[in-house]
């Protein structure tokens, strides 16, 4: 009789284990992975893992063999140095189960009301269909906007929604890896008149997906007529001996100031090295005129031995930049590794120490610089530790946001969240975590009615916020 009760006793704690065992897979991966393969496995800055063909392999082994080791010349880290053999083995047995579950259409409410210190947030969910990782999003008017997607497309949205068809005879893109294609849009600050929309897309000579194939980012500028790219020119376009293989991290953000400056990011392209090295163009902060000269206050301008068009050093992948519309004082978020990520004022001529000094550490755990200030270093303003996977920024300058006046409105990715930051000068006082977990914030734009849009990835959507009180 004790043997026998010994025995159901060691089923049911085996049960139970088995039981936690499955739970730990689940949260384990809405910890680690979710942020980019998303939380239903759906994909979004990495591929989706509802699938019926696998690069890797979808078995087990091959699953737990990818968690561990991880995969070169990508962002898929490896994770034997985070997690335990027993939490890699959940994981795979957790994306695996996943694969044999219906797969089911997600309903989202069209809008719902969000308490915050200052405000009663009303969000609505504009577009929900029909994006595929939407990059930037631009605004011609109240009414009208220009959207990038990563694939190569740029797609209008007109009074919430989207137009039946993209722009036509667009630049081709190197759109293989994960985080290339096309990236972020601006439009000419005298847009009204001239028409000019300004675009980083990731390039590579031969136009090949190959995943060996060497690539860069290109800033091309054309004009949109009758639903046609036209008039396109090159403004930067580095030599093809500078192109990357396998490059990650590619930014890229545009911003343009009152002077008729272009200033875009290109990230370390998983290259940090290159960040302190002027004659490559990988972990940059660029400045250009409209027309693709070099301003003459440049710190290499007329330098040829340097790339004349470097601003700014020694970052690593700038995913977010605005300029100060009162002050003119340029504003930039950049990823840090594993922790770290920053919010730096971005100056003439100025080193930001990536890897020479970080606040982070590497995915593996390993320490990639045991300083985190080093004299003629510029210092972030506030970083993120752990890595909130920190995006577009955008000023509240508002009028229907009176309360929120000079606040820095900042996205997340991994974390999914929309942070208000109170800013005096290069001082962070507070900040407030406005929404959570809607998806990852790829960009953040203030329209010209003062409604604030929130381009998604993750699920691909617009959300459009503004106050109850209004």
């Amino acid at each position: 009789m004790k043997i026998f009760n010994l025995l159901s006793l060691n089923i049911i704690l085996s049960l139970l284990s088995m039981t936690a065992f499955a739970q730990s897979g689940d949260k384990l991966y809405k910890n680690y992975c979710a942020g980019c393969h998303g939380t239903e496995l759906q994909g979004s800055s990495a591929p989706a893992l509802i699938r019926t063909s696998w690069k890797h392999g979808g078995d087990k082994a091959s699953l737990i063999k990818t968690i561990t080791q991880g995969i070169p010349t990508t962002e898929m880290i490896k994770w034997e140095n985070t997690l335990n053999a027993r939490e890699i083995e959940s994981v795979a047995d957790f994306i695996i189960n996943a694969q044999q579950k219906p797969k089911k259409e997600k309903q989202y409410e069209e809008s719902f009301i969000v308490e915050t210190h200052l405000y009663k947030l009303k969000i609505e969910r504009l577009v929900t269909k029909g994006l595929s990782t939407p990059w930037g999003i631009e605004f011609v008017d109240n009414h009208t906007a220009l959207i990038s997607e990563k694939s190569g497309e740029l797609t209008w949205m007109k009074n919430g929604k989207l137009s039946d068809s993209s722009v036509k005879n667009t630049p081709p893109t190197y759109a293989q890896s994960i985080l290339g294609g096309y990236m972020d849009i601006a439009l000419d600050q005298d847009y009204a008149k001239n028409g000019w929309v300004y675009l980083a897309l990731s390039h590579n000579s031969e136009n090949s997906l190959d995943a060996k194939a060497a690539g860069m980012t290109k800033i091309v500028r054309g004009k949109i007529r009758e639903n046609q790219w036209l008039e396109e020119q090159t403004l930067f376009q580095v030599h093809d001996s500078l192109q990357v293989k396998g490059g990650t991290r590619w930014g890229s953000r545009l911003a343009l100031d009152k002077k008729g400056h272009l200033f875009f990011t290109i990230g370390d392209m998983n290259r940090g090295e290159d960040s302190q090295i002027l004659t490559r163009p990988s972990g940059k902060v660029f400045r250009i005129n409209t027309d693709g000269s070099i301003p003459k206050d440049n710190p290499f301008s007329g330098n040829r031995q340097f790339i004349q068009s470097i601003y700014a050093w020694g970052n690593r992948n700038a995913q977010g930049i605005t300029i100060h519309p009162k002050t003119n004082v340029i504003y930039a978020t950049e990823h840090g590794p594993k922790g770290g990520d920053e919010l730096n004022i971005i100056k003439n001529g100025a080193n930001y120490g990536w890897p020479l000094v970080t606040y982070g550490v590497d995915y593996s755990g390993k320490i990639i610089s045991d300083k985190s200030e080093k004299e003629g270093i510029e210092k972030p303003l506030t970083q993120w530790t752990p890595s909130i996977a920190v995006s577009a920024i955008d000023f509240a300058f508002s009028a229907k946001f009176p309360k929120w006046k000079g606040n820095l409105i900042v996205g997340s990715l991994a974390f999914q969240e929309l942070r208000r930051l109170v800013i005096d000068g290069d001082q962070v006082l507070e900040q407030e975590i406005l929404l959570k977990g809607y998806g990852r914030i790829r960009d953040v734009k203030f329209a010209p009615d003062g409604s604030l849009y929130l381009l998604m990835n993750a699920p691909d959507q617009v959300l459009k916020i503004t106050p109850m009180d209004e």
